[in-house]
């Protein structure tokens, strides 16, 4: 859908920012792992593109109507208007948009992985897993405890909880797939949910083949338009009949299955892509 939304609310929370939209129709229609697309700038909006954000939360009805709420840093002059937007600022809403994360059908212990505002999506998803039965178990990581996002309300969403940080400011040491390996040992995890940086996102991946569990991550490629026209979110993924081909992020995705990825191509195009160019003319 789209539809003509209004900052509701923008709050400091950490290095990030927490943003409430008033987005009538967005919001019935969220599953976790969709995300939607801001109009941005104001006066500037047409010499800016659209900014995606993944959703932290959506809220079918209040005394404002359906509200989506999203978390980011400020890295550009979109973000940063979003950022300073006052309470009313009309804000052009394009969503739900993307591949949600898959549930399971049956009650399972899963074990969310996020790292910095990158968690967001994870919580109500949380929600979703645990309506359904499932055990679900949390780790949070960030580069600085500035940068971490939700921990205080991980431990209302999940039974277990760990918390990492690079810098040792806050919980264990390291990377938050550093404690993987051993929760899944020891939650007997059977899925996998990513969120976070493309490096986060393999390793997590990597972990979940290992002990044999299914994995969902949730890529953060950079998208234009958010709709499937402009092709800049590509990457390559196996399919069922075990060909690559390049999909779009923000149709086909952004969530895929971790082993499907080809993690180490992604920014390229592999020559046994299919469509891929070959040496001496097309293919």
């Amino acid at each position: 859908m789209r539809v003509a939304g209004e900052v509701l609310s923008v709050k400091r929370v950490g290095a990030h920012h927490h943003l409430t939209l008033v987005a009538p129709g967005v919001a019935e229609r969220f599953r976790p792992g969709g995300f939607v697309a801001l109009g941005v700038g104001g006066p500037l909006s047409e010499s800016l593109l659209r900014r995606t954000f993944s959703i932290y939360r959506a809220r079918p009805t209040g005394a404002y109507g359906g509200t989506v709420e999203v978390v980011f840093p400020v890295t550009d002059p979109g973000t940063e208007w979003l950022a300073r937007a006052a309470a009313g600022t009309a804000v052009d809403v394009v969503g739900p948009l993307g591949r949600p994360y898959a549930l399971p059908k049956e009650p399972v212990a899963c074990t969310l992985v996020g790292s910095g505002h990158g968690s967001a999506p994870l919580f109500g998803l949380a929600e979703r897993l645990r309506e359904r039965g499932c055990g679900v178990h949390m780790v949070l990581g960030a580069t600085t405890g500035a940068e971490l996002f939700g921990a205080l309300e991980a431990k209302r969403a999940a039974k277990t909880v760990v918390v990492t940080t690079e810098d040792g400011s806050v919980g264990i040491t390291g990377r938050p797939t550093d404690v993987l390996p051993e929760l899944l040992s020891r939650t007997a995890t059977d899925v996998v949910y990513a969120s976070g940086p493309t490096p986060m996102l393999h390793a997590a991946a990597l972990a979940a083949e290992a002990h044999g569990a299914w994995s969902q991550t949730a890529v953060e490629q950079e998208m234009a338009c958010g709709t499937g026209i402009c092709l800049t979110c590509v990457l390559p993924v196996v399919g069922e009949d075990g060909v690559t081909r390049m999909v779009r992020a923000c149709t086909e995705g952004p969530v895929f299955r971790g082993d499907r990825v080809r993690w180490g191509d992604i920014g390229s195009v592999p020559e046994d892509a299919w469509g891929a160019p070959r040496v001496g003319g097309p293919r």
